[in-house]
């Protein structure tokens, strides 16, 4: 099957509408929640701060969310999430999410696109899942290891549970991150890092320990979300290797075992047990930059942040209802063919991400008959599929959805036949289909 899939890149119109007030500067533990209070404070009909937990040390690990109806799961709307500095020397993460932070509550209600995204989705950005790390880190910081565990020395990227094994002890912040994937159902995910310029995706972990390409069964949804960010980024899509090294990455994107093996890592925890996408973004080959270079970093990064967010509003989604009408919470979504399912949310919404193409898909729970349908799903937005369950009945039907695109003029700009993906840049649009 061929898919085409269509990644648009002309974004210098956002970039005057509205801008970030957030100084750039670093932010240590006190400044960063500072800015976080301030953000809650000033833009209270839309945001709301909290913590998952706590450090070794005891700093919080906060997060900022953003949506039109904060505090609210709205049913029918899709969560996603975005965490910076799990490595504490890696900072970049944790400065470009408190931009963005500042990006979307000044452009909401100013910004027509960012105003259309906050109102459509549940957005949870958490600047640093290592604050004690950052700490002891130090600015300039190229390719060196002071601050990059936390402060029990442990590298918080390899203390997730693994498919394959991973028999460690976990970590305060380990723990807290888990739980959150537990409590709210996260469609998106990135986790953001430095150390290369590159846009990372599961698995990370393979059965020999070895590094080679590890499928998981939706790498075709993977790589296109890696293709997203890469390709709305300025030069990550050209996949030079950083200085001094001599791997590059075809598009800006590689398989993460495929670049080196990584036992419990938290973007394949997130996909093998929730029912999370998350992708590993490495924002540069610096480490911790000086303060004088971060404005280029967030201009290069928030094209990509903002398109990579609109992908949560792909593939398929609906609700899961009895006979009466009545909400089936937690039935599990299924895609003929592929190994991975899905769960509906407490009020029988779901969201399955998918690249374009015809699908059988089957809804079923504990004392109904399963229901499967078929649907086909374009580059536009979401398809929705909606199920009604029946106890003690099975039934299949057909569902052929199609969306006229409203898209300017395009040209092709690229195609590679081993990924199955065509990409192309777009004038003054930058999403298909509209929200």
């Amino acid at each position: 099957m061929m898919i085409t899939w269509v990644l648009l890149l002309s974004l210098t119109w956002l970039h005057a509408e509205c801008q970030t007030g957030i100084s750039f500067v670093h932010h240590d533990y006190s400044a960063m929640y500072g800015a976080m209070q301030y953000y809650a404070q000033a833009y209270p009909n839309i945001t709301r701060l909290y913590s998952i937990g706590q450090s070794v040390e005891g700093r919080g690990l906060w997060v900022l969310e953003i949506s039109d109806s904060p505090g609210t799961h709205e049913p029918g709307e899709p969560e996603l999430k975005y965490i910076g500095n799990m490595h504490g020397n890696e900072v970049t993460g944790r400065e470009t999410l408190l931009y963005l932070i500042g990006y979307l509550c000044e452009g909401y209600n100013t910004n027509a696109t960012i105003t259309k995204l906050v109102d459509s989705t549940r957005i949870h950005i958490m600047p640093s899942m290592n604050p004690d790390g950052y700490e002891s880190a130090q600015v300039g910081d190229v390719d060196g290891l002071i601050g990059r565990n936390n402060a029990h020395n442990v590298n918080l990227n390899r203390n997730f549970p693994d498919q394959y094994g991973n028999d460690v002890s976990r970590e305060p912040e380990t723990l807290a991150v888990m739980q959150w994937i537990k409590q709210y159902p996260f469609v998106l995910s990135a986790n953001l890092h430095n150390g290369a310029l590159v846009a990372n995706y599961p698995y990370d972990s393979t059965g020999s320990g070895d590094s080679v390409y590890s499928r998981s069964p939706d790498d075709d949804i993977f790589r296109v979300l890696s293709l997203v960010y890469s390709y709305n980024h300025p030069t990550m899509h050209l996949g030079q290797p950083c200085p001094g090294d001599t791997t590059g990455f075809v598009d800006g994107i590689t398989n993460g075992a495929a670049w080196y093996e990584v036992r419990g890592g938290m973007q394949d925890y997130n996909y093998l047990n929730s029912n999370c996408f998350e992708i590993t973004v490495e924002q540069g080959c610096q480490k911790f930059p000086y303060a004088s270079q971060l404005q280029s970093i967030w201009d290069s990064n928030r094209p990509a942040l903002v398109a990579y967010m609109f992908q949560v509003h792909k593939g398929v989604k609906g609700f899961v209802t009895n006979s009466n009408g009545t909400a089936v919470p937690y039935a599990t979504i299924k895609v003929n063919d592929r190994n991975h399912g899905v769960q509906a949310a407490k009020d029988g919404d779901y969201w399955r991400l998918l690249v374009p193409g015809t699908y059988r898909v089957t809804a079923s729970a504990a004392g109904y008959g399963a229901v499967t349908r078929d649907v086909t799903v374009t580059d536009g937005q979401a398809q929705t599929l909606n199920f009604t369950l029946t106890a003690g009945s099975t039934r299949t039907s057909a569902l052929q959805l199609a969306f006229v695109l409203p898209m300017m003029t395009s040209t092709p700009l690229y195609h590679r036949a081993h990924l199955n993906v065509k990409v192309e840049a777009g004038s003054n649009n930058w999403f298909i289909g509209s929200l």
